[in-house]
């Protein structure tokens, strides 16, 4: 059986580009992630061997010429950072996995040896778990593609004009060969609706755009760097510095909408091109989102939404019918695409709670997806970043 993760490019775009941060600003900051399944009953015990041999073969491989090549055709991507890759050798070690009563994942380092580990380990997670429980036999890829084939019929028959998906299902993705094959289908059947894809390799096999910015771990990480409060402006400030206007879409969820919405002043309202969302109530961020630019005087229209909460084909049609001609729609699909076979995906995420030995954390808008290993640090950052009076 060929390894899960055969380039370090099978990952998503963001991984990049927050490196590159990472390597030019906070080259010593030293950080822990931590494993977390959301989905009741799953028992991953059984599967630690399998899934540390594939950790290993990941560790194991180089950024070949060709790959730095096309790593260097992103105009955003400096000659320094793509120089660092070429000596980039990843630590199996910073890896640890531990079971007693269930199962427990943890990565510590230095950032910026260990940031591209959460996407890979994930999809390697999850395509281990589906190969002993869910096989890809003729039957289950038959039902995947039948799904694909209504998802895609289903966006041409809306007409919508802004009706844009970016596929964003790498981490939990039921294999990488039926990623791949998703991808293709969707370049093939979606033309004019389809642009393009969060993982780098598949871009790259495919002629497709690559796309992504900023996750969660920027904005927590920088937590640790300057006083709470300033935290978020920091990060979005930071960012700016590093791509001067290139990359900007900000990621309004960290610390709560509401704390986004206070720090999204003018001038950074004017420098990104728009926002991302990734949990609450996708239709009231959206009319935030507008107003929020109309109150400074700003054209919605010139502007992105973009949606990336546990999205659907019919959940974008109904957020694109919503903001058509009032505001840039795109629509980042992950898990529904790439891991809709006919059974219940992971949901299981790898997320930052450490940073230069302090705790960080995700105020989600989401209930559930909160992740924070410290409860004084949360109740501290509740105070810090509360949601608004209205």
């Amino acid at each position: 059986m060929p390894p899960i993760i055969q380039s370090l490019l099978d990952t998503d775009l963001y991984k990049f580009t927050m490196q590159q941060v990472v390597y030019h600003r906070f080259p010593i900051a030293e950080v822990e992630y931590a494993f977390k399944c959301r989905n009741a009953g799953i028992d991953l015990r059984p599967f630690r061997a399998e899934i540390e041999e594939e950790i290993a073969h990941f560790c194991s491989l180089r950024l070949a010429d060709d790959e730095i090549d096309y790593l260097s055709t992103l105009p955003y991507l400096k000659s320094s950072y793509l120089k660092s890759l070429r000596e980039l050798r990843l630590d199996p070690s910073v890896v640890e996995i531990r079971c007693d009563d269930e199962f427990h994942l943890t990565i510590r380092g230095n950032w910026y040896r260990t940031i591209l580990f959460e996407v890979p380990v994930l999809a390697i997670i999850n395509e281990v778990y589906f190969r002993n429980t869910h096989p890809a036999t003729t039957e289950v890829l038959a039902e995947g593609r039948r799904r694909l084939e209504e998802k895609c019929r289903l966006a041409r028959e809306s007409g919508l004009d802004n009706l844009k998906i970016i596929e964003f299902g790498t981490r939990r993705r039921y294999s990488r060969e039926w990623q791949d094959e998703v991808v293709a289908g969707l370049k093939s059947d979606l033309p004019e609706t389809f642009l393009g894809t969060s993982n780098v390799a598949l871009a790259r096999k495919h002629g497709l755009k690559r796309y992504g910015t900023m996750a969660h771990e920027f904005l927590q990480a920088c937590q640790a760097f300057v006083a709470l409060p300033d935290s978020q402006k920091y990060a979005l400030e930071t960012w700016m510095q590093e791509y001067r206007g290139q990359l900007g879409i900000a990621l309004s969820d960290v610390v709560g909408i509401d704390a986004f919405f206070r720090d999204f002043d003018r001038l950074f309202s004017q420098a990104y091109d728009g926002a991302r969302h990734d949990s609450g109530d996708p239709i009231a961020w959206g009319e935030r989102l507008v107003a929020h630019y109309e109150a400074l005087g700003l054209d919605p229209r010139s502007k992105q939404a973009v949606f990336t909460d546990s999205l659907d084909i019919p959940r974008a049609v109904n957020l694109a019918n919503r903001f058509r001609g009032r505001i840039g729609t795109q629509f980042g699909i992950g898990t529904n695409l790439t891991n809709d076979l006919g059974f219940p995906a992971l949901n299981i995420v790898i997320k930052m709670t450490r940073c230069n030995g302090r705790p960080t954390a995700k105020l989600s808008d989401s209930p559930g997806k909160t992740m924070c290993e410290d409860a004084a640090f949360m109740a501290y950052l509740r105070t810090v970043f509360p949601p608004s009076a209205e």
